[in-house]
Formats: structure tokens, sequence, C-alpha cells
């Protein structure tokens, strides 16, 4: 499915999820049915958007996008346990309810109804088929395309949106640089066409979003040791590190009780 990433092809995706995320944004029905202010959380909000977004653009369906997004929710929250064999016995009825609603909202036979010619979802299904995967197994494989295209991006949005939002200075850096972007010096409110070289021109956001992406949780944390050092530890012992050794930091609560990095860590 490479030639469906790059290329043309990448710039229709950036555009589709371009106009997409726009009406998500401002044209969500909810947005008309009140004339109070509708509240939520912010990692609710980001997930919201980014996967509605991205589910329209990559799987064009319009008509269940609520449902899978509420229902994939549920799912993923309960993933992790899923993961390690520890769920408790209704979290099991749950994640075995939500994939059995998924396989069935994402089933071929509803998204190929208003799939276009040659897309991605067309060369995968074929990829399937011609692999000889029975189509109950082909069903279960979309709901691994939807997780791996969609569980990260409302994550990431909200980290960066957190950042941002209490770092006054950053925010203002951001928002300065996107005012200056040729397509918003025109106040109309009429959406313009994608600009691939507009959207590459903004490195105070690039840098924001390179730096948050960079700042992962994991169960061991590899270093590279840039310098000759002596590490303490807690009881006592001493090891030599040297230039150019890698190691790994293990348990990862470690970093985060460092008060550099978190004043209150308790």
């Amino acid at each position: 499915m490479e030639e469906h990433f790059q290329g043309l092809s990448l710039e229709r995706l950036n555009s589709s999820m371009s106009a997409h995320l726009t009406s998500v944004m401002l044209n969500s029905p909810e947005c008309f049915n009140s004339s109070e202010w509708r509240e939520d959380g912010l990692f609710g909000l980001c997930y919201s958007l980014l996967f509605r977004a991205g589910y329209l653009t990559l799987f064009e369906r319009k008509d269940n996008v609520a449902a899978v997004y509420e229902e994939f929710r549920r799912f993923d929250d309960l993933l992790t346990k899923l993961a390690r064999s520890s769920l408790k016995r209704e979290e099991k009825n749950v994640v075995t309810t939500s994939q059995e609603r998924l396989w069935n909202l994402l089933s071929l036979r509803c998204l190929n109804k208003e799939s276009e010619p040659n897309s991605w979802q067309q060369s995968y299904t074929e990829f399937l088929q011609n692999q000889g995967v029975e189509a109950d197994m082909q069903k279960k494989a979309q709901l691994l395309q939807l997780w791996t295209t969609q569980c990260n991006a409302g994550p990431a949005a909200f980290w960066v949106l957190g950042f941002l939002l209490t770092h006054p200075e950053a925010m203002e850096a951001v928002k300065s640089e996107i005012r200056r972007l040729p397509s918003l010096q025109d106040t109309s409110l009429q959406r313009h066409p994608w600009n691939l070289l507009e959207a590459m021109s903004t490195p105070v956001f690039d840098s924001v979003l390179s730096e948050t992406l960079r700042l992962t949780a994991a169960v061991m944390i590899r270093r590279e040791v840039v310098q000759d050092k002596i590490l303490r530890m807690a009881n006592g012992k001493e090891y030599h590190l040297r230039r150019g050794d890698r190691m790994y930091l293990f348990p990862f609560l470690s970093p985060q009780m460092d008060p550099q990095i978190h004043e209150e860590p308790e």
C-alpha cells in the first residue's frame, strides 16, 4: 500500500484530512443545537477531533463515524490491560462487545460502498484476498488498521496543546508563525486549498511537535552515554559509564521522579 501514502496520493490525503478536520471542528451538528457552550476535557477534545477527521479521511464513511469513535474509545481504554491479560470479568465483556461491534462497523461490505476506486482500502482488500485470508479475518484486520492509523494522533495532539497552554511564550511563538501564513491573510473565512509548501514552512511549530513526540514513556528507557561519568546509585554503588556505552534504565518510574521534570512528582 506504499503507493497510497506518498507522492501525489499523500498530497490528496493531506488535502482530504485538512478539509475533514475543518468540517469536524466548525460544522459539527452539536455546535448548532444549543446556545450554551459545550465543555469537554482537553484529551477528549483532541482525541475526538483527530480520530473523526482521520477516520473520514482513510475509511471514507460519514454515516457511522460517531458510533465508531465511541466504541473505539471503550476498546482502546482497555487495550493495555488486554495485552497484559489483566482484565477483570466485566472488562472482558466490554472488550469482547466492543470488538464485535467494531468488526461489524468496519466490515468491508459497508466500507467499500463509499471507497474511491484505487484507494488504499481497495488495495488492502485485494491483498488480503490474494493471500487467501478468510472473510471473517478480513473484517478483523480492518480494526487493526483503524488502531494503527488512529490511536496516536489524538493523544499526540493532547500533549502538544497541553505544553502550549502551560507555556504562554511558546503558544505566542506558534500563533505568530501561523498568523503569518499567506492563506490566513485573507479574512473571508473561506477555506483555501491545501498548500503543501506553505504547510512545510512552520519551523517553530515543527519544533514543538518534534519535541513532544520525542518525549515517550517505556518500560525500559534507552540512553547513549555521550561522555565518561560516574553513576552513583541510591544504595551507594557506583558505576563507571564510558562514552559510547548504551544503557537501559529500569524501572521507568525513576525519570518521572526527577523534580526538574515534575515539580511535585508524588
